[in-house]
């Protein structure tokens, strides 16, 4: 049984993970944003919901599977942050690659990481039930940041280090502008990043709040 909780939740990642999409479609210019914007900020929160009925669903054969939905929903609003923090410093800076577009790179992944911690915290890994008295002792306990911080600076890294490599030493293919190969090369760097960070925060992280 999906808890009222969870799709509320799902509503909101999905409604702020269109909003932050906007600075990546302008700088990536993307033909048709209005319509295109109009129908994410309608279908993202309604698709994130249907994703957690499927993934209760699926749950019933892999245990870890309705986990792994939310966390990608979260995941998805992060690479939005993440994305936007990006394509803004872009816009304003002019910058698409080179060495310096690491750097670039670094803050959006940092905001999207703190974002990361209270959504994987509080919802993704947080007990299906547990008493008043642990949800108190949850919300006062931080000592998991301890490992949270490795596992997400190392994954800064390898997303900085990708985004760097791709956007600088592969030159744009099917005709992609800089900024649009720009986000090519974030894509990939961030799926990436994606499957590192639910490695280390299933294993190292919330590992005692795994449901």
């Amino acid at each position: 049984m999906i808890r009222k909780k969870d799709f509320l939740l799902a509503g909101i990642a999905g409604f702020f993970t269109a909003l932050f999409l906007l600075p990546t479609f302008k700088n990536a210019r993307i033909a048709q944003i209005g319509y295109i914007y109009a129908g994410l900020i309608i279908g993202l929160p309604l698709l994130w919901m249907l994703a957690l009925i499927v993934g209760r669903f699926l749950n019933r054969w892999l245990s870890w599977i309705y986990q792994f939905v939310k966390f990608c929903i979260i995941g998805l609003l992060n690479a939005a942050i993440d994305f936007g923090v990006l394509n803004l410093l872009s816009l304003y800076t002019g910058l698409t690659s080179g060495f310096i577009i690491g750097g670039v790179n670094v803050p959006g992944f940092i905001v999207a990481a703190a974002n990361s911690y209270f959504w994987n915290k509080f919802w993704v890994f947080a007990p299906a039930s547990e008493s008043l008295e642990k949800k108190e002792e949850r919300k006062t306990n931080y000592g998991d940041i301890i490992t949270f911080i490795p596992v997400v600076v190392s994954g800064t890294v390898i997303n900085s280090a990708i985004v760097v490599f791709i956007s600088t030493y592969i030159h744009p293919l099917f005709g992609l502008s800089g900024a649009q190969w720009l986000n090519i090369s974030k894509l990939i760097a961030s799926a990436i990043a994606l499957a590192w960070n639910f490695i280390g925060f299933r294993l190292f992280v919330f590992k005692s709040k795994n449901n």
